[in-house]
């Protein structure tokens, strides 16, 4: 025991020496800053937590949320492509403060002709324009689509005083609505409906000339409470076309007066479905509800094309009943097919729909449904059982846009019934997107308006994993023996915009009012970090009951981004707060990299730079012990002899040492290195991540070795790593199966592989 006391002494005192030589050299050089370290805890960035939303990341025991519950009747004039409303709003104020007036959110004067989101960007001369841009901006006169207000009342009937301030409407109270109380009033109003075809609206109808009808998809299109929440009052940011919305949740009723040969579907339960369905739609109805194999046609392509010969001057009203929704839309048209499916999850049937013009044939017919099926089983395993009764998919020419139980969605084979791959995975895709928004944020309700990543990223995640799944349980939409190929997730495909131009790069925590790239802003970047926090930083386990726990603490609520961030965190055990500042709150890139690879023997005798340095500190290197002594190859000290020899073999204080102090049991079981590495890892990026590294060794194996970020906690820019080996190491390769969206992939091998190899063309092309 004093031996091994005596050499463990020395053996501290030789390194404390050196460490404490390397400090002071530190200190000589280093300024005096703050805490500048990568792996601080987020205190500065964060809000302090408080009895509404706890640290944990969880609601607080005081968590509150405002109530907007709408009994409307909505007509569609489709001769004149106008929609007429009125509606009674009852607003229930559960926070606890005392509110003299309420904010309402006038999306559709977006669209006015003097909107002012028209001039908020700046515009130059184009070297050259399409046709349909360049008479969108310079000879079409602007569309006047915005809300006409023909009244607000109090319930019981009092003309109650507002004011219009581009797309928000403030109603002023006649008495204060205290706290816990109620109040209900009403609006009337009427809007034209736009050509969501000429400017990428989010709702509106398409003209389809050949028959002249038009299929509606219809939403924005009523006055919505805005938020009012513990984080900042009143959620009143203006609507100026991209940042989306923040709403509360309610009760709908609502009653929808369209042309009596119009097939419609919307948010909610329809109430009087014998009053609007045909004997034979109510039996294919029957059969839908039982088909968990393949869609039930509800109404024919056959039966469509009859339909649009002719225009019914009669009408039929619709009624639909949603409960705890924040939203409502609607789809309309004579033109629209009508397949379902039901859906087992849990204990409930769920029914995935599809409506779509026969111009969408053969492609919606084939795979809108399924892909409608796959969005809820996938979305549901990760986070909790779709708790909605139906979910929709309608075909809306160039739309990818979604509320709950309805979205619209792109993709139109050619007019011979061909298309292509993009095509078809396109359509796909923004089906599973768009289905998937009913969890986030139609479900976990995030602010979109301020915080877009919190919807889009995270939706976009998800929509990666279910493409996944969708490749594997539908094979006949995949190429054979390919995976589905997906555009966002995969990390290799985020590298070309974070290694862009700083200039046009913003954070992930940005408004997407003020971003410059938002699809890689929004959905990409996020989405890949996710992927990379579930697969590489902290396992699929780990990353599954946190994400599914937040989605469980917040679904019908209003969490915040510091919500995600803390809970992710507090379900898993694992400090993220260096990945949250890294991937969210900067525009750093992930740059890891092989410095050099030193080589060492073993040698009994003191090295010329233990020499050195005990000279240096004015000490003898005779009073020390016997020692072990690494001689760097390169140096005087260096004996080519000696490579790959036994420690033991060339020590003989050592070998003494293991005999005195080890069991012969103990002897056995010792595997002694032969070769010896000290490895530097450079990191030229900002953000720090795991260091993924594979090591390569002379008889043809491979070694993978994953070293926690925390290796980057001490030195930002470098770590060595000292190897002993019992093999002899031919070569190190950082992030082999690209896994960390490393920006440049030149600086991660040893031997550094020649540019324009196999290996560089195969990572890089990973890039696209």
């Amino acid at each position: 025991m004093y031996k091994i006391k005596y050499y463990v002494t020395a053996l501290f005192f030789v390194f404390a020496t050196m460490a404490s030589a390397q400090e002071q050299e530190v200190k000589e050089k280093a300024a005096p800053h703050g805490n500048v370290n990568k792996f601080k805890q987020m205190y500065e960035e964060f809000a302090t937590p408080n009895t509404y939303r706890s640290a944990s990341g969880a609601p607080g025991p005081d968590y509150y949320q405002q109530q907007a519950d709408y009994k409307m009747d909505v007509t569609l004039d489709d001769k004149n492509a106008k929609l007429f409303g009125e509606e009674t709003i009852t607003y229930t104020n559960n926070s606890p403060d005392d509110l003299d007036y309420l904010w309402v959110q006038l999306d559709q004067n977006v669209r006015t002709k003097n909107t002012k989101s028209n001039l908020r960007n700046p515009s130059g001369a184009p070297l050259a324009s399409t046709m349909e841009n360049f008479t969108g901006s310079y000879v079409k006169e602007s569309f006047d689509g915005g809300f006409n207000i023909e009244f607000v009342k109090a319930a019981n009937g009092a003309a109650l005083p507002y004011t219009i301030n581009q797309t928000m409407m403030r109603i002023d109270l006649p008495q204060t609505l205290k706290s816990k109380a109620q109040v209900s009033f009403s609006i009337k109003w009427n809007y034209n409906i736009p050509d969501h075809t000429t400017d990428r609206a989010r709702s509106g109808y398409e003209y389809f000339p050949e028959d002249g009808n038009r299929a509606y998809v219809i939403a924005q299109f009523f006055p919505r409470m805005a938020v009012y929440n513990d984080v900042e009052g009143w959620q009143n940011h203006q609507f100026w076309g991209s940042g989306e919305f923040a709403l509360p949740f309610g009760n709908y009723e609502v009653n929808i007066t369209v042309p009596a040969d119009h097939i419609l579907d919307g948010t909610g339960e329809l109430q009087n479905m014998k009053d609007v369905f045909s004997k034979d739609m109510m039996t294919r109805y029957e059969a839908a509800k039982k088909s968990y194999d393949k869609p039930v046609v509800i109404v024919t392509q056959a039966e469509v094309e009859k339909a649009e010969k002719g225009f019914s001057d009669k009408t039929k009203t619709w009624k639909l009943k949603a409960e705890n929704v924040r939203d409502f839309a609607f789809a309309s048209s004579r033109k629209f097919i009508w397949d379902m499916q039901a859906v087992k999850l849990g204990n409930r049937d769920v029914m995935a729909i599809s409506m779509y013009p026969k111009e969408g044939n053969p492609l919606w017919e084939e795979f809108s449904t399924k892909a409608v099926v796959q969005s809820l089983i996938t979305y549901s395993n990760h986070t909790f059982d779709y708790p909605y009764p139906k979910a929709i998919s309608v075909h809306a020419k160039n739309q990818g846009m979604e509320y709950p139980m309805i979205c619209w969605n792109y993709g139109r084979p050619e007019k011979d019934g061909t298309y292509s791959d993009r095509v078809k995975y396109g359509m796909i895709s923004v089906i599973i997107h768009e289905v998937g928004h009913n969890f986030f944020p139609m479900i976990v309700n995030s602010d979109e308006r301020q915080w877009g990543w919190m919807d889009e990223g995270l939706d976009t995640f998800m929509q990666y994993l279910t493409e996944q799944d969708f490749g594997k349980n539908f094979p006949e939409a995949i190429a054979p023996n390919e995976t589905y190929p997906s555009r966002r997730g995969e990390p290799s495909k985020i590298v070309n915009y974070m290694s862009g131009d700083q200039n046009y790069i913003a954070p992930i925590m940005s408004n997407p009012e003020n971003v410059y790239q938002l699809g890689n802003n929004a959905y990409g970047k996020p989405a890949t970090a996710l992927n990379i926090l579930r697969e590489t930083v902290m396992g699929r386990e780990l990353f599954d009951h946190a994400f599914k726990t937040y989605a469980n603490r917040w679904k019908f609520k209003h969490p915040t981004p510091e919500d995600f961030f803390r809970t992710m965190e507090d379900a898993s055990a694992v400090d993220l707060d260096w990945f949250w500042r890294g991937w969210f709150y900067t525009t750093n890139v992930v740059d890891i990299g092989v410095g050099n690879v030193k080589k060492y023997i073993v040698t009994d005798k003191p090295t010329q730079k233990m020499k050195d340095m005990m000279t240096a500190r004015n000490q003898n290197i005779n009073d020390l012990p016997a020692l072990v002594y690494l001689a760097e190859e390169g140096t005087e000290d260096y004996d080519e002899k000696l490579k790959g020899k036994l420690p033991s073999e060339i020590s003989k204080p050592l070998k003494e040492f293991m005999m005195d102090n080890m069991t012969a049991t103990e002897r056995a079981a010792v595997k002694e290195p032969k070769f010896f590495y000290e490895v530097t890892f450079t990191k030229p990026g900002g953000i720090p991540m795991p260091l993924i590294v594979e090591y390569s060794y002379a008889d043809g194996t491979k070694e993978n070795i994953t070293y926690p970020p925390e290796i980057w906690r001490m030195n930002d820019k470098e770590v060595t790593r000292m190897l002993s080996l019992q093999k002899e190491l031919v070569g190190v390769e950082i992030d082999p199966k690209a896994e960390t969206a490393d920006i440049d992939t030149t600086n991660n091998s040893w031997p550094k592989k020649q540019e324009n190899s196999d290996f560089d063309q195969f990572k890089n092309s990973n890039r696209n």
